[in-house]
């Protein structure tokens, strides 16, 4: 095992002066007991621990640590991880060269342990004027399967998943917004593990496999994201699922208001999808056991705590982009879920302010251009092609989100009003000729523009958010 370390150690010699880093690494293994071994593109400290006895630690243990110098190795990084708690492993990710590749991943024993990590080490200054950043990491378990047959039922998609893929756990199917009997032509498949998932994404290439007669839309599930316990212990705010379109928010004050008179404070209704929010915490918890599984005018509904959004993370639309089920009032538009496939919240883009609102276009547009030079080649492109990160405009991904789901383009419809000092403010009706329905016959924000783009732009993101 020393020979192992000796070796492992020696891996970034060509960029420090080799010995005084070889000396430092295997002072930092002696002193700690840790083991480590070098092995594709990456090096190991732990995993486990010295002493070390049972399963690795869950999911959720795991951070990750970005913008690292790239002279900078485990002698300097562990002692600073090693604040927050235990580290079970550390991989630093190594180039060729020796050099890290300025990112690692740091596995603490517990969840505390790697929510301290990132509360006292995100944007720590581990050199003058070197800042890191650390987040959560998850392995991702889950895909995404678009263009399913809407006709098919969970367990028929179920068992067509674990024929065609190995170590299949579960699968997530949400009913149609208009018709319950049908599904929204995708479903999330739950793996057994990261690389399960990464093999049965590999083996159902769209256009070259097909389920009942289809072609299917594979890609990765954005992982929903972690809200640490601490912000969630004060959430009183329950997210419900799966309402019929015709289901008011006065029903379903009074359906949650039946267990306790009066514990409801407000309801907020967005399509087939409802918040309610509570006086108090407790009620929200006992609601909750309560009504999870309960039937509103003939839906069986889904009940859990709204997961609090960063109000600074506005634009969480990908292409097949679910928000993440939390409440509309912690998100940064006007008011992981529903109407969207594929995501729990991914941001395209750093959100910028367009009339008071956040809308998704980059901060700096001159980083998003490149000088042309002559010789280049031209390929013709459809902009249907390209995917959601390519789009800075609300608008534009709208478009395009209508047109990955077979539907008709969005009819915007423009109405003014003039202001008491006389200006002339514009709003966007945004009609989705496919979903019309009689309860929701068009979508337009609850705020006013005073430029024709600035309204559209509006308009878009209001209606993206409640698809």
């Amino acid at each position: 095992m020393h020979e192992e370390n000796k070796a492992a150690a020696n891996g970034c010699d060509k960029i420090r002066s080799g010995p005084r880093n070889e000396v430092a690494l295997l002072a930092l293994l002696e002193k700690t007991g840790y083991s480590m071994v070098q092995e594709n593109g990456q090096r190991k400290f732990g995993g486990p621990p010295p002493g070390w006895d049972g399963p690795p630690p869950p999911r959720g243990c795991e951070v990750f640590v970005g913008k690292i110098p790239r002279d900078m190795y485990e002698d300097e990084l562990v002692p600073v991880f090693k604040r927050a708690g235990k580290i079970y492993e550390f991989r630093l990710m190594m180039e060729f060269s020796g050099e890290n590749r300025g990112y690692a991943f740091v596995m603490y024993t517990t969840k505390e342990e790697a929510q301290l990590a990132i509360k006292i080490l995100n944007n720590y200054e581990i050199r003058p004027g070197k800042f890191i950043g650390v987040c959560v990491s998850l392995d991702n378990c889950r895909l995404f399967i678009g263009a399913i047959p809407k006709e098919k039922k969970k367990e028929e998609i179920l068992n067509e998943m674990k024929k065609v893929t190995e170590g299949v756990v579960d699968v997530i199917v949400y009913p149609n917004a208009t018709d319950k009997t049908k599904n929204r032509g995708f479903a999330f498949v739950e793996y057994e593990s990261h690389r399960a998932a990464a093999m049965a994404r590999r083996r159902l290439i769209p256009g070259t496999f097909q389920l009942w007669g289809h072609a299917i839309q594979v890609d990765w599930a954005d992982p929903e994201k972690e809200v640490d316990e601490e912000t969630m212990q004060k959430v009183k705010v329950l997210y419900v699922r799966n309402l019929m379109i015709s289901t008011t928010e006065d029903t379903i004050k009074a359906e949650f208001n039946k267990f306790k008179p009066g514990v409801v404070e407000r309801v907020k209704k967005l399509r087939d999808y409802a918040f309610v929010h509570f006086f108090h915490r407790e009620d929200a918890i006992a609601a909750m056991s309560v009504m999870n599984g309960k039937c509103i005018d003939g839906a069986s509904i889904e009940v859990t705590l709204a997961k609090p959004v960063n109000r600074e993370s506005t634009w969480k639309q990908h292409f097949n982009g679910q928000i993440s089920p939390g409440s509309e009032s912690l998100l940064g538009f006007p008011s992981k879920e529903d109407g969207h496939p594929k995501s729990l919240g991914k941001p395209v883009s750093l959100p910028v302010r367009l009339n008071g609102q956040h809308s998704p276009g980059p901060p700096e547009v001159e980083r998003c251009t490149y000088s042309f030079f002559p010789g280049i080649k031209l390929t013709p492109i459809s902009m249907y092609s390209l995917k959601s990160s390519h789009f800075s405009s609300a608008a534009m991904y709208l478009d395009y989100f209508c047109n990955k789901n077979n539907w008709a383009p969005p009819e915007y419809y423009l109405h003014s009003t003039t202001c008491q000092d006389g200006r002339i403010l514009l709003v966007y009706k945004v009609l989705i000729p496919n979903i019309s329905d009689g309860s929701q016959s068009y979508f337009m924000p609850d705020k006013l523009s005073t430029t024709v783009e600035g309204a559209k732009e509006l308009a878009a993101q209001f209606t993206l958010l409640r698809l």
